[in-house]
């Protein structure tokens, strides 16, 4: 009975001592290469918490145990996680390093979710363009203000970003245009980012609006309907290319026509969801789709 009476003792001081232990924070990512925009999955290798707070160095934070950051800019990050437990906390800092992507990238950030672009460097002057505007802010809080279900999303007025519910839009500029840069290689693919114009009859070279953009949703194409295109416009498309047409559509008769001068590399389920609202007579949203353009660097 004595030593049944000691076990006892001896095992409410165990748990005693270890539910009065102090908590460690200790954390590990991937070794390797993370290049922006970066997704890091943060294993937390903490002992006796049960609270965790976590700051990711460039804004972000989390309540979770294990969680995903994703790191849209590069940088040298201090990554801090504070353990709890009761009165007493630990807390563990590392460091990631995050570079910068070897592609022009930028994120079209909306309510639907966010879109990642790869702009085309065999367009310099559309992309150089688009960048500069991306930094300088302009496209925030502009609106996707023509969009047509099975064809594509245009925004970029500037007029756009106090307009009324009933006003016209699609007149707006920077008050400059592009030179047209035709690329065999870019063409309208579902995803693909292309520069709105003003038509032929005033524009007979074809010359990009300074900031109206189009993002393609399109539709699949038969075989027999790529051919015809081809014939009528002068165009052979790679196999590559039918492939893309055949498969997740686009809209090739505009190719040729309208510079295309990046695509959407992630994200694609974005254009559907904006595809699919509910629009005016002028195709125009009837609940404002507004934008937020970064420059991932």
């Amino acid at each position: 009975m004595v030593r049944f009476f000691l076990f006892l003792l001896s095992l409410s001081i165990l748990v005693g001592a270890s539910s009065c232990a102090k908590p460690i924070a200790d954390f590990t990512f991937a070794d390797g290469s993370h290049v922006a925009p970066a997704s890091v999955k943060f294993e937390n290798t903490s002992r006796n918490a049960d609270v965790f707070e976590w700051d990711f160095g460039d804004g972000g934070t989390s309540l979770l145990a294990a969680p995903n950051h994703v790191y849209s800019a590069s940088g040298n990050f201090p990554v801090r996680l504070k353990v709890s437990k009761g009165n007493k906390s630990d807390v563990a800092e590392k460091r990631i390093q995050v570079t910068a992507p070897s592609a022009c990238l930028v994120e079209i950030e909306t309510e639907f979710g966010t879109m990642t672009v790869q702009l085309s460097n065999a367009t310099p002057q559309h992309r150089d363009n688009f960048l500069k505007l991306a930094e300088e802010g302009y496209f925030d809080g502009m609106l996707f203000h023509r969009v047509i279900e099975g064809f594509m999303l245009q925004g970029g007025d500037p007029d756009s970003k106090a307009a009324k519910p009933d006003q016209a839009l699609g007149m707006g500029g920077p008050g400059y245009t592009v030179p047209a840069e035709f690329v065999d290689s870019l063409v309208h693919v579902k995803g693909a980012l292309c520069a709105a114009r003003q038509g032929d009859q005033t524009n007979p070279q074809k010359r990009s609006s300074g900031s109206q953009f189009y993002i393609v949703q399109g539709k699949p194409l038969t075989g027999d309907e790529l051919e015809l295109i081809e014939a009528r416009k002068g165009i052979r498309y790679s196999k590559e290319q039918r492939d893309a047409y055949t498969s997740v559509g686009g809209t090739p008769f505009l190719d040729r026509d309208y510079t295309v001068f990046g695509r959407v590399i992630k994200g694609l389920d974005v254009i559907d969801k904006i595809a699919a609202a509910e629009t005016d007579p002028r195709d125009r949203p009837k609940t404002d789709v507004k934008m937020k353009v970064t420059v991932i660097k």
